[in-house]
C-alpha cells in the first residue's frame, strides 16, 4: 500500500441534497452520476458522495449512525480577502454558516461552513 489518498467519499442518506450542495453551492462538476454514487471532477484526490445503503451488503458497519465531526474538507482561497468574499458567497448559496472569517494564530484566515448533512468544512488563505 502507498501512503497516499486517492479517493475521498462522503457517505450520506440524502444523495440529492448533497449532490446539489457540492455541485451548485461549492461548484464541483459532476463527472459520474450512478444515482447512489456521484463522483466530481477534482484536481488531486478523487472526490465522491455515496448513499450508505449502497454498502449495506458489504458491511453492517455502514448502517451505524455516525455522530460528531469525523472529518473536514479544507478549500484554499487566493487571499484573506477571498476568504471573506467566498464565505459570503457560500452562505448566500445555501451553505450553513458555522464560524465567520477570522485570522488564526497559525497565519491563516479561516471560516467554517456546513453541508446539508452537517459536515463542517473550512475555507482558508495564508496571511502574508
Amino acid at each position: 500500500m502507498k501512503a497516499q489518498i486517492n479517493l475521498i467519499t462522503i457517505w450520506t442518506n440524502d444523495i440529492e441534497k448533497m449532490k446539489e450542495f457540492y455541485s451548485q453551492v461549492l461548484g464541483f462538476t459532476i463527472e459520474t452520476d450512478l444515482g447512489g454514487y456521484v463522483e466530481f471532477a477534482n484536481a488531486g484526490a478523487r472526490f465522491a458522495i455515496c448513499m450508505r445503503d449502497v454498502m449495506y451488503g458489504y458491511s453492517s458497519e455502514y448502517k451505524k449512525v455516525s455522530s460528531g465531526q469525523s472529518f473536514e474538507l479544507a478549500f484554499p482561497c487566493e487571499s484573506p480577502g477571498d476568504v471573506n468574499d467566498s464565505f459570503k458567497l457560500l452562505i448566500s448559496r445555501g451553505a450553513t454558516p458555522v464560524h465567520e472569517p477570522q485570522d488564526m494564530p497559525w497565519n491563516q484566515r479561516t471560516a467554517l461552513f456546513a453541508d446539508p448533512d452537517g459536515n463542517i468544512h473550512e475555507i482558508f488563505a495564508e496571511i502574508k
